[in-house]
């Protein structure tokens, strides 16, 4: 007996699942720390360890030039958490983000440079004389040299805005790491469910090739006994073809779906990969679709990233006005100048002033940028809008497909286990001579359906788990 708990309108519903399952397929995970994190395995330590022999070449522009360097040498089954493990590793996606983030910090960096004045020194030394036939006064050699500060004490605004827009591209790319790690996890995820459906398949149709001869060779015995007929034959005969043509699709579909897998991880040339973990359901789903459409709006970082991008529009717009204000900046100078042989010593000088401009017409470049970013804001609001809206239809469509598939799950179970029954009882009626071939053909496809149908249904429920938990995203506040 399997128990499965589900919360409808805050009242929580048993459903009791009273059937044989197959090797191999669990339909209940034993721990569920919460309902947004996997469930854990026992040893749920060491099957995060990656061995290194997966990861890729740290060289990114390493260009394989022999066939030997591409050959698949191993085949490695993972678990999904080492899945997830090499994708937050390896994944090119990812990389490119976080350089991104890099990459604005150090704008951030040069922005605020501004706060602070510059300071110079430049210098010369020349060798200057008259003609070589001349026969005046021999060449002389001078010195000059000079150091210069300069600050901008009053910028109307463009120093600051300049910095705070550097501050929100900063925060986000600091959001758009976490929605491509986000995005880069549900892929993954839904990869290896994919790749465990092809498994699956492969595994069903072996069964149904299994079954297909095994009905041939009832059937040609009982021709060979003078029981049967030889068109009994040739039906079990064309039965056994189309599952072996299902078997080939199926292990064909297996193959793509691994090397899918094995690109989205950026995993070595020379490694191909398995899924590990059982078929099971990978976790419950506790809050209500409310409660659920509100963490989704407190946590996702594509509203928040909206706001950013409003946010830098903004200051965008406060840069173009600031041309049109007054600049205010002060400048000193240090000079030094030193004819060598000449009898006088070194001189020098300083100068400390300041310096104000104002632009009073630019025939209105400044007003018309402004205009733009003013633009830009009303169409970042109408995006966060427009996300806002997404965001609770995606809620409300995984939610409304976790229950359906939880449905699912109980009833392509109870299918498989009558099923499993009627291809029983047809074989024992063909074999006591008052059934059909035809009936065990029947029933023989009917549980390839139904066994298929099963799996179908558990990972569709985990899909629909998966696509949730990213709708939501648990983040930390900062």
């Amino acid at each position: 007996m399997n128990l499965i708990f589900w919360r409808v309108n805050s009242t929580w519903v048993i459903l009791a699942l009273a059937v044989a399952l197959p090797s191999g397929i669990g339909i209940f995970s034993s721990t569920f720390a919460s309902a947004t994190t996997p469930p854990k395995t026992e040893n749920s330590s060491s099957s995060s360890q990656v061995p290194d022999y997966l990861n890729p070449n740290p060289n990114p522009l390493q260009f394989p030039t022999k066939p030997e360097e591409v050959r698949i040498q191993q085949t490695v089954p993972i678990s999904l958490t080492q899945a997830l493990e090499l994708a937050r590793r390896n994944n090119r996606d990812l990389q490119i983000a976080i350089l991104g983030l890099e990459r604005s910090r150090s704008a951030l960096r040069e922005s605020q440079a501004a706060l602070f004045p510059t300071l110079g020194l430049n210098g010369n030394l020349t060798n200057s004389g008259n003609g070589f036939r001349s026969t005046s006064s021999q060449a002389s050699t001078s010195f000059n040299g000079s150091a210069q500060l300069n600050y901008d004490l009053y910028t109307s605004g463009n120093r600051q805005a300049t910095i705070r827009a550097a501050e929100e591209q900063l925060r986000l790319d600091e959001l758009n790491v976490e929605s491509t790690s986000l995005e880069i996890q549900l892929n993954v995820t839904t990869e290896y469910y994919d790749l465990q459906q092809a498994d699956e398949e492969v595994r069903i149709n072996q069964s149904a090739v299994n079954n297909a001869e095994a009905s041939l060779r009832d059937t040609q015995a009982r021709e060979n006994a003078g029981v049967g007929t030889g068109f009994d034959v040739l039906q079990a005969q064309v039965n056994l073809a189309n599952a072996q043509q299902e078997l080939t699709n199926a292990i064909s579909q297996q193959q793509i779906a691994r090397r899918q897998l094995v690109t989205v991880l950026s995993l070595a040339q020379s490694v191909n990969i398995t899924a590990s973990d059982p078929v099971q359901i990978a976790g419950l789903w506790q809050p209500t679709l409310e409660e659920t459409i509100i963490q989704a709006f407190q946590n996702r970082p594509e509203l928040q990233q909206q706001l950013a991008q409003r946010n830098i529009y903004e200051q965008q717009r406060r840069q173009a006005l600031s041309q049109l204000g007054p600049q205010l900046s002060l400048a000193g100078s240090y000079n030094l100048l030193d004819r060598y042989n000449d009898g006088v010593s070194i001189t020098d000088g300083y100068s400390v002033g300041l310096q104000a401009s104002l632009n009073l017409f630019d025939g209105g470049a400044a007003k018309a940028r402004a205009d733009q970013s003013k633009a830009n804001i009303a169409i970042a609001e109408n995006q966060f809008a427009s996300q806002r809206d997404q965001i609770r239809f995606d809620v409300e469509q995984y939610y409304s497909q976790l229950q359906s598939n939880l449905n699912n799950v109980q009833t392509s179970s109870v299918a498989l286990n009558q099923a499993t029954q009627a291809l029983d009882l047809a074989r024992l009626r063909f074999q006591a001579g008052v059934g059909t071939q035809t009936e065990v053909i029947a029933a023989e496809n009917d549980l390839t359906r139904a066994q298929g149908n099963r799996v179908t249904a558990i990972l569709d429920y985990n899909r629909a788990l998966a696509n949730l938990q990213r709708s939501v995203t648990s983040r930390v506040s900062r």
